[in-house]
């Protein structure tokens, strides 16, 4: 048997095992991570054993730098939304102007917006309490309010590099951020359209009851920010990225220009985005030690994310050490199915294991060495094949993954309604978002 053929083995081997410690086990992620790493190392790659923990902390390191910022000040953004009350005040605003008689595609909106900057369960966590009261008061079932705000929040999650998955798999296959924040608002639409549609009719003609509001979910919404000012730290640091993709676009990367492509570089955006969040909350009643409290609060909420990300790019480095991401390019490289190759892998890893981040990570280090055989090897490949593996990392959200019980259980609704609802919406938007991306690269690669 080949080198090749034993690493391959070696590296299917080390995913198994990983899913099997963090789903079955319920083993910490890092520690399976550094685990299987290791002795995957060790075994299937041709490193000395000296420079196996140079390899690890390699990855790692690269990892962490290239996520760290675009992390830690989301996570502030997310902290000053939730403080100064920003969230609740664009979620009360967009419903007030829908009118209950649109409740539902409002809902979807509610979670759209602020998900551009705030991670699915803390957005969800901090807006579960209108979804119940809306669903009270329209008599909407709790099922279909909950896979509607749910879904919302995920698929921008999932496709949009201000989250870790898709932010991770952007930087191990070197895409362009800034085109690539863009590209995933653009393709999340068309997949939380097709999770709406589909939420509505798996809802239809059944009994689901509608949520029975608690006098403590009655929030008062009098001292809440201004719609304006609420959307700045999230649509603010959107605007500068976008005048510098324009700017790079119509040619224009010198001079006066350079300032806009500094602004709209995202972790300067982000932090932009920051410093209008700890406005908000300072024009909202917040103290001067509050905004100390935002930095430790986002570093706290940010910080097992990021050990766990650059985990998984230590995994993806070790990968790519075994030479097995090549041999799969060539294999399937005449097959004529590009994109799927990426898209497939991330939703296997991601229904099997559960967390959309370990699954966006793995298979970037996978397809990384075979994009040139794909055809994906340049800027808009690059972007194409993030965005194939974000709509597979959204396949499928159940019971192995912690967002689906933050959905299931701040809803107060039962397992088997979430799974039913829920769950296949999650399928159903990554499935379309993916078509859509498909369909796209026919005529821009």
């Amino acid at each position: 048997m080949s080198s090749i053929a034993i690493s391959s083995i070696l590296v299917v081997l080390s995913i198994l095992a990983i899913i099997f410690l963090t789903a079955k086990l319920k083993a910490n992620v890092f520690g399976a991570l550094f685990a299987v790493s290791l002795l995957l190392a060790v075994f299937g790659t041709s490193l000395p054993l000296p420079k196996v923990m140079d390899a690890l902390k390699t990855g790692f390191g690269n990892t962490l730098g290239g996520i760290s910022f675009i992390i830690i000040f989301g996570a502030a953004i997310a902290v000053c939304m939730q403080k100064s009350g920003g969230a609740l005040s664009i979620a009360t605003h967009i419903l007030n102007l829908a009118g209950k008689q649109n409740a539902r595609p409002a809902m979807a909106w509610t979670g759209f917006i602020p998900g551009l900057t705030i991670f699915c369960d803390t957005g969800y966590i901090i807006l579960s309490g209108i979804a119940r009261s809306i669903s009270a008061s329209t008599k909407v079932p709790m099922p279909l309010i909950a896979s509607i705000l749910g879904t919302s929040l995920y698929a921008v999650h999932c496709l949009v590099p201000t989250h870790p998955g898709a932010l991770a798999a952007a930087t191990t296959l070197n895409a362009n951020l800034g085109l690539l924040v863009l590209a995933g608002v653009l393709f999340a639409i068309p997949g939380l359209l097709a999770a709406y549609y589909w939420a509505n009719w798996m809802c239809k003609g059944k009994d689901y009851a509608p949520a029975v509001a608690e006098e403590s979910e009655q929030q008062s919404t009098a001292n809440l920010p201004s719609f304006g000012f609420s959307l700045l730290p999230v649509v603010l640091p959107l605007v500068l990225i976008s005048i510098s993709t324009l700017l790079t676009t119509l040619g224009y990367k010198d001079g006066f220009a350079t300032i806009f492509h500094f602004m709209g570089n995202p972790p300067v955006a982000l932090l932009v985005g920051m410093l209008c969040g700890m406005w908000l909350l300072a024009c909202n009643g917040g103290k001067k030690g509050d905004f100390s409290a935002v930095l430790e609060e986002a570093i706290i909420k940010s910080g097992p994310t990021l050990i766990i990300t650059a985990a998984g790019g230590m995994f993806g480095a070790i990968i790519k050490e075994t030479g097995v991401g090549g041999a799969l390019g060539q294999a399937l490289g005449n097959a004529s199915i590009g994109l799927l190759v990426p898209f497939i892998i991330a939703a296997l890893l991601k229904t099997a294991q559960g967390s959309s981040t370990v699954a966006a990570l793995t298979s970037a280090a996978i397809i990384a060495p075979s994009l040139a055989t794909f055809g994906l090897d340049s800027e808009t490949g690059r972007i194409f094949a993030v965005l194939a593996i974000g709509a597979g990392s959204i396949v499928a959200s159940h019971a192995n993954d912690s967002y689906f019980w933050v959905v299931t259980k701040f809803s107060q609704i039962e397992m088997e309604d979430s799974l039913r609802v829920f769950t296949t919406s999650t399928i159903v938007m990554g499935v379309v978002s993916f078509a859509c991306i498909w369909v796209a690269s026919a005529f821009m690669l």
